[in-house]
């Protein structure tokens, strides 16, 4: 029997004790958000330092003005390691609620059955403890096999990803030497589905801004006032309402500029992956697609910029009527960036867009923030290749190269910071109900990922 086999052995044989520790560390209520559970934060972070101690690391915690990071290494094999890769994960969890919703308290993990078999059900269960805790029991087979890892190993667990991890970055520039390595790791993505492993390969970035228009010097009655008096309600929907054409395409000025084009492989693909649009629309209510007309559904997910209000108010909002042309209007706007983008020339874009269509007695302020680019892993990497071997060892089929929507800071920082480039071979599925209740991880997903992740570990070692 081969090494790799007899690792994956381990795992096979250490699977229940491998849920029990999960559900272990499931149970302690790590929402960051939260000033009241900022104890068990350190809780948690301590519970996954000892994990690592018990493998053989130098492992500790280190405080941010907030929540502490887990820091942890390992040199490797005795004769020199080839590599160093990063392992990135997060401890803390998002707040539970509406706790009415749960069929089980969030933080008393249940195992229930599902279509594939068990899931444990639990906040945190998938994003990220469940994930952390797969490539930490590959550690632990091939610490038990051959009595550590083939790389050298460091390990960054933190706690704050859920509020936008606003010490992380700052604690790697003052770490920058020690976290030196040649490529992260992170499992916090999903499958394309449940018998394909999937590896994210882009990331769309995000430009926050929020709009506030004010007009009068106070509210009016629209008795008195109205069909004289400017309204910025009226005015802030005109505005945004001229964000996007008949065609989908966003209307800011130089938006496009330097949004690459697909490569007809990638598009071919995508194509091949059967994608219904109509299956996940239908999912939430919905039917018809909206966006660019002309691009494919994927395409317009995972590729191409996008803007939306997220939020928009002024004047009266309560109960009954209040007959008022409030002085003041509001609205937030997000838009989704793709590599080749700036948000700060999409900031200014979206200034320039407000200030040309702003009446004489209006005036516009802009903030910013919530910023990042978008991402794109180079597919053709060692490291992505080995990953790509891996999967496709464990599942008997390629892995799925896929774009992923929203954003992940970290990936960010790591680039930006460290220099690295990052492998994102996450394990969710697209019904775990992240950050809703009811979070759950399919015991499949859990083991496979462990077993992917020690394969992982022998092609690169």
């Amino acid at each position: 029997m081969s090494q790799t086999d007899q690792i994956l052995a381990a795992l096979d044989a250490d699977r229940d004790a491998a849920v029990a520790r999960l559900v272990e560390w499931l149970r302690i209520p790590s929402i960051s958000a939260q000033p009241d559970h900022a104890g068990d934060c350190v809780r948690a972070a301590e519970w996954v330092r000892d994990q690592l101690l018990g493998l053989g690391f130098e492992a500790s915690l280190r405080q941010t003005p907030k929540h502490p990071v887990v820091v942890a290494h390992h040199p490797g094999p005795a004769t020199g390691a080839k590599r160093h890769l990063l392992y990135y994960g997060h401890y803390d969890v998002q707040p539970p609620d509406p706790l009415e919703l749960w069929t089980s308290p969030p933080f008393e993990p249940v195992l229930v059955d599902g279509p594939n078999g068990q899931r444990v059900v639990a906040r945190g269960a998938v994003d990220d403890k469940g994930q952390t805790l797969m490539w930490i029991d590959a550690l632990r087979a091939w610490q038990k096999v051959a009595g550590g890892p083939p790389c050298a190993i460091t390990a960054v667990i933190e706690g704050e990803e859920e509020i936008g991890s606003p010490n992380l970055a700052p604690f790697m520039e003052a770490n920058a030497a020690e976290l030196k390595a040649d490529v992260a790791i992170i499992s916090d993505t999903g499958m394309w589905d449940i018998d394909t492993p999937a590896l994210s390969t882009r990331l769309r970035g995000m430009c926050f801004v929020q709009l506030d228009i004010k007009a009068a010097s106070r509210d009016l009655h629209s008795g008195m006032y109205g069909g004289s008096a400017l309204n910025p309600n009226n005015l802030i929907t005109k505005i945004l309402g001229e964000l996007h054409d008949a065609n989908g395409r966003v209307q800011l000025p130089g938006f496009y500029d330097g949004v690459p084009e697909l490569s007809p492989e990638l598009r071919a693909q995508w194509q091949a992956l059967g994608f219904s649009e109509h299956d996940f629309l239908g999912a939430i209510g919905l039917s018809v697609p909206v966006g660019e007309k002309d691009r494919g559904a994927l395409e317009r997910l995972w590729a191409r910029p996008t803007a939306d209000i997220n939020g928009i108010w002024g004047g009266y909002t309560g109960a009954g009527s209040k007959t008022v042309i409030p002085s003041e209007a509001h609205a937030k706007i997000t838009f989704r960036l793709v590599p080749g983008q700036h948000h700060e020339k999409v900031f200014e874009a979206f200034k320039q867009f407000v200030n040309a269509r702003l009446p004489a007695d209006a005036t516009a302020t802009f903030q910013g923030g919530g910023a990042s680019p978008g991402i794109e892993v180079p597919a053709d990497s060692d490291f992505v290749k080995a990953a790509q071997a891996a999967l496709a060892d464990e599942y008997g089929r390629p892995a799925a190269m896929i774009g992923c929507g929203g954003s992940i800071p970290v990936v960010s920082s790591m680039k930006d910071v460290l220099g690295l480039d990052t492998v994102l071979m996450g394990f969710g599925l697209e019904d775990d109900q992240v950050h809703s209740p009811n979070e759950k991880f399919d015991l499949r997903c859990f083991h496979q990922g462990a077993r992917s992740h020690a394969r992982l570990l022998a092609k690169l070692g």
